[in-house]
């Protein structure tokens, strides 16, 4: 099972926007079609309210329900968290449920240095955990998510993150091998198969470079063939 987190705002109690649950709908498909054989499937989290707002950090607390739901429904069956932005933040925040297998954060939204208390990441620990981040991200500091990858790293070897090179907050210029990786990781972190080259060197390697892997162009296409 695949559990999408759309992205969200940092303070907000209105009503979660169509448009980020629509957003996600392409990579919901892209996945499916890849697990199809597998007997993947993946659901869009709709959240109570569109912010993380502090403390409350409801984004995480809806993340964390949409889990308990996955098992009271199809029982004892491994979980990816995969979050874009605030969503990002969501699903690493969430990670440490006893169903979650795989955490995957696409452009996650995190704090910075001046929040009181780092990100926790003690908690991945035991799950398969990939970053996605562009390196011409105006919304949120890829900085950022590679010094959580550094600290996620010390406590779970079994992370890693991939910088896009040249794309934005929405992935979009490089969507393709975008959701090519996403569909690799999800295949091989729930499915037990085997990773492409990239994904299993990036794991493997000590940082900081298997957390600044470029996604080379043409991931998806090298997979087909």
């Amino acid at each position: 099972m695949v559990l999408l987190l759309p992205d969200g705002e940092a303070d907000s109690h209105r009503r979660p926007s169509p448009l980020s649950y629509a957003l996600q709908l392409p990579l919901a498909r892209s996945l499916a079609r890849a697990g199809q054989e597998d007997g993947l499937a993946v659901h869009v989290v709709r959240y109570r309210c569109r912010g993380w707002n502090a403390s409350d950090a409801h984004l995480a607390a809806d993340a964390e329900w949409a889990v308990d739901e996955v098992v009271r429904r199809y029982g004892d069956v491994p979980v990816c968290l995969a979050g874009h932005g605030m969503g990002g933040r969501a699903a690493l925040r969430a990670g440490g449920h006893a169903a979650v297998d795989s955490v995957l954060a696409m452009a996650p939204w995190l704090p910075g240095s001046g929040a009181e208390e780092p990100e926790p990441v003690k908690h991945l620990l035991g799950r398969h955990v990939l970053l996605v981040h562009g390196t011409n991200d105006a919304r949120t500091d890829p900085e950022l998510s590679f010094r959580l990858a550094e600290r996620a790293k010390k406590a779970n070897r079994d992370t890693c993150r991939f910088e896009v090179h040249s794309d934005g907050h929405g992935l979009r210029q490089h969507r393709a091998e975008v959701m090519a990786l996403a569909a690799d990781f999800v295949r091989g972190s729930l499915f037990g198969r085997a990773y492409a080259r990239p994904v299993a060197d990036a794991l493997a390697a000590p940082p900081p470079l298997g957390l600044r892997m470029p996604l080379a162009a043409g991931f998806g296409k090298s997979l087909r063939g």
